[in-house]
């Protein structure tokens, strides 16, 4: 059978499902190469792949030193691995192919649909095309914000260095990346509030969603029109400042007499908002996370299971999903026979496919969990949060993930490119043509749940 035939068998998101791990294999081999490493620095393969998987997928685990391996070229390689991961690889894509003059057909647009999970396929090269401008535009804002600034103050003496940082800083920020040149993350700038700030801000714009990113543009470039904000957004905004405020407040609450015992309420709240934030999809810490009491890393692993907002660079089961699951289960308790929020009526397909995507999620972290307690000595609270963070493409870590088995880091980079593609996109390329029903059975009732 010829490769073309076999490439017309395929299904779009198969085929974009496809393309992220071959890229990530291409990416794991591209980051051996020599020239890339500092002088007489050398990688294995299988940490080339994990960090390659990382990297793609946005997450931000390591089980390198990046700043100790990497020259100026190999994170020259990093950052344009953070875009294909974050941003995504049809968007690239389709910037090449206007770059040189294609036409962009039926199928490519069938690709960037599925890679954006797109309903529809009229206006997405318009829609790629103000996604990759305004990912160019935040991220360049961050660089000189985050660039000047460690030049300001004195972090950086040489203006190429303290920009570069910065531009290093700003992407990995905005797609949600959560590598970092510093060696220890953020924990240098643990009191540096306008730093965090900066980063808080990209981490948000990147977790938000690109429709709602695009939306809000909209709406601040045309003030006088009336525009009714869609219901993804507002869903999405809601949902982003409830669980923003959810972890902030049980983190302090949780470590207000043990991590925080001797912070100032200034130093507190920072610390519980930008952990709150960064667990949604960011991964950088302003502190070591392995001091937190298992209480918080068990909410911050909840919060890295939910993840950011759908259409955007980060993974976990998706905050829209969160919310219908949680307002369909509302309406039912009122007895409500339709879920309706904002004035409008959810989907029950909606509904029934947040429920596959979280039962479908918590089984894959459930296998994780159970196969790294099988070849890894560690607490399971530990092995959970390195689970929920792979799955949320978050990169938080307690610092045990340099120290995993073979099979460890094997199980982390599935999860992390589960995290990336997204539950429903996985389920779509195993799932089977779907044939026309000529039997129907009787129904029957089952007793569920009492």
């Amino acid at each position: 059978m010829s490769t073309t035939i076999r490439k017309k068998k395929l299904k779009p998101v198969q085929l974009i499902v496809s393309i992220y791990i071959i890229t990530t294999f291409v990416a794991a081999g591209i980051l051996r190469l020599p020239l890339l490493h500092k002088k007489d620095v050398d990688i294995g393969f299988i940490d080339a792949l994990f960090t390659a998987a990382s990297a793609i997928s946005v997450t931000g685990l390591s089980v390198i030193s990046v700043p100790d391996v990497f020259n100026t070229a190999g994170l020259v390689v990093l950052i344009i691995l953070f875009q294909i991961g974050g941003i995504g690889i049809m968007t690239l894509g389709t910037f090449f192919w206007l770059l040189f003059g294609q036409r962009i057909g039926l199928e490519q647009r069938m690709f960037i649909a599925a890679d954006h999970n797109q309903s529809t396929l009229s206006g997405l090269v318009g829609l790629m095309r103000s996604i990759l401008l305004l990912a160019v535009i935040i991220e360049v804002t961050g660089a000189l914000l985050l660039g000047t600034h460690t030049l300001m103050t004195g972090y950086h003496g040489h203006w190429y260095t303290a920009y570069f940082h910065g531009l290093f800083a700003s992407v990995s920020a905005f797609t949600n990346a959560g590598f970092d040149l510093n060696g220890n993350s953020l924990i240098p700038f643990a009191h540096d509030y306008y730093y965090q700030i900066v980063t808080m801000a990209l981490i948000v714009a990147g977790g938000i969603g690109f429709p709602v990113l695009l939306e809000l543009k909209w709406r601040i470039m045309h003030p006088k029109e009336r525009h009714r904000l869609s219901l993804l957004t507002k869903i999405a905004l809601l949902m982003f400042a409830f669980l923003a405020t959810l972890g902030t407040v049980t983190f302090f609450l949780f470590e207000r007499t043990h991590f925080l015992e001797d912070h100032g309420a200034v130093e507190s709240f920072f610390y519980s908002l930008f952990h709150s934030i960064s667990a949604r999809s960011g991964g950088v810490t302003t502190m070591d996370i392995s001091q937190l009491s298992s209480p918080t890393l068990l909410m911050l692993s909840g919060l890295m299971f939910i993840g950011a907002s759908p259409s955007s660079v980060g993974g976990g089961i998706r905050t829209t999903t969160m919310f219908v699951m949680l307002a369909a289960v509302w309406s039912y308790m009122r007895g409500a026979p339709n879920t309706k929020v904002f004035g409008r009526e959810l989907l029950e397909e909606d509904i029934r496919r947040s429920f596959i995507v979280f039962f479908t999620a918590t089984i894959f972290v459930f296998t994780a969990m159970l196969l790294m307690a099988w070849t890894n000595p560690y607490p399971l609270h530990q092995l959970l949060f390195e689970v929920c963070s792979a799955f949320g493409t978050t990169g938080l870590s307690t610092g045990i993930t340099g120290a995993l088995s073979l099979s460890g880091k094997l199980i982390l980079i599935v999860m992390m490119l589960i995290g990336r593609v997204g539950i429903i996109n996985l389920l779509l390329t195993l799932k089977q043509e779907e044939h026309p029903v000529r039997i129907r059975y009787p129904k029957e009732q089952v007793i569920v749940g009492q």
